[in-house]
């Protein structure tokens, strides 16, 4: 084991791999194309015998403009197919927070498989902000690069504007927004388990939904009631589009469907001045 101590000591671990390399999305891609700068107050640790760096203190680690920052950072390597040392893995413990050009996610530890480029986040709180998006959830959140696709489990919960989309568990799809692959927004959520979804307006609960969030079209199955002041609509398929206000509902899918129920609630006429 060597160990260094000097303040912000930098090592590049210049493993170059062929192949382009990825967006500027929240995954680092693979850190075996460019090279991974690790930086840290209190040192580097290189242990050869584990195959492992271990930076401590305030420590960062960039690649391709994306960094990630935590308490401790280690990187994994093994003898890679043409000699040279292969990253496998790296975890961040402490105080996590991972940023590329268009999203900032935070949380306790963070996992990066390096080969699959799956992130995983986990603590008691996650949070994962794009330019309109906010994500977070209680137990973890999974990022897949490779898929553009963000999973939030526990009590999870998707804000843009004054739209909220709360569940078990979300799975956000990533679109790419402009012709550099270096920005991206959430353009469809799919929620499983105790699904809530509120605007101004309306406030939506069924057992799964799938929200194009664009087109302000959400598809529900399962226990769908859909509640707009005192009224209240039932089913259990429903389609409701919250950008024209217009919501169709419908019984189960099988031939003999249950019947749709819809609670109208008059208000109350207002009672005549008394005379004195």
């Amino acid at each position: 084991m060597v160990g260094w101590t000097a303040s912000a000591f930098a090592v590049f671990l210049a493993l170059i791999a062929s192949g382009s390399a990825y967006g500027q999305s929240l995954g680092f891609g693979d850190l075996n194309e460019d090279p991974l700068q690790i930086e840290a107050d209190d040192g580097i640790e290189w242990q050869r015998a584990n195959q492992l760096y271990l930076a401590r203190g305030n420590a960062r680690a960039e690649q391709g403009g994306v960094t990630i920052e935590a308490d401790r950072l280690i990187a994994y390597y093994r003898d890679g197919a043409t000699g040279s040392n292969e990253i496998y893995r790296l975890d961040a413990r402490g105080n996590v927070t991972i940023r590329s050009a268009s999203e900032v996610a935070t949380g306790n530890e963070a996992v990066y498989d390096v080969i699959n480029s799956i992130l995983v986040l986990s603590g008691d709180e996650v949070k994962l902000v794009t330019p309109e998006d906010t994500i977070v959830a209680r137990d973890s959140l999974e990022y897949f690069d490779k898929e553009k696709l963000a999973v939030a489990r526990g009590d999870a919960l998707a804000i843009r504007a004054d739209r909220r989309v709360q569940a078990d568990v979300l799975m956000a799809h990533f679109t790419e927004t402009d012709a550099t692959d270096e920005n991206s927004d959430v353009d469809r959520i799919e929620a499983v388990g105790n699904v809530h979804i509120s605007t101004p307006e309306d406030i939506v609960n069924a057992d799964r939904g799938d929200y194009q969030l664009d087109a302000g079209i959400a598809t529900l199955t399962g226990n769908v009631r859909i509640t707009r002041g005192e009224n209240q609509l039932n089913g259990e398929f429903a389609e409701v589009d919250f950008n024209t206000g217009v919501s169709r509902i419908i019984g189960g899918a099988s031939a003999q469907r249950d019947r749709v129920r819809v609670l109208l609630v008059p208000k109350p006429k207002p009672k005549p001045d008394r005379m004195p």
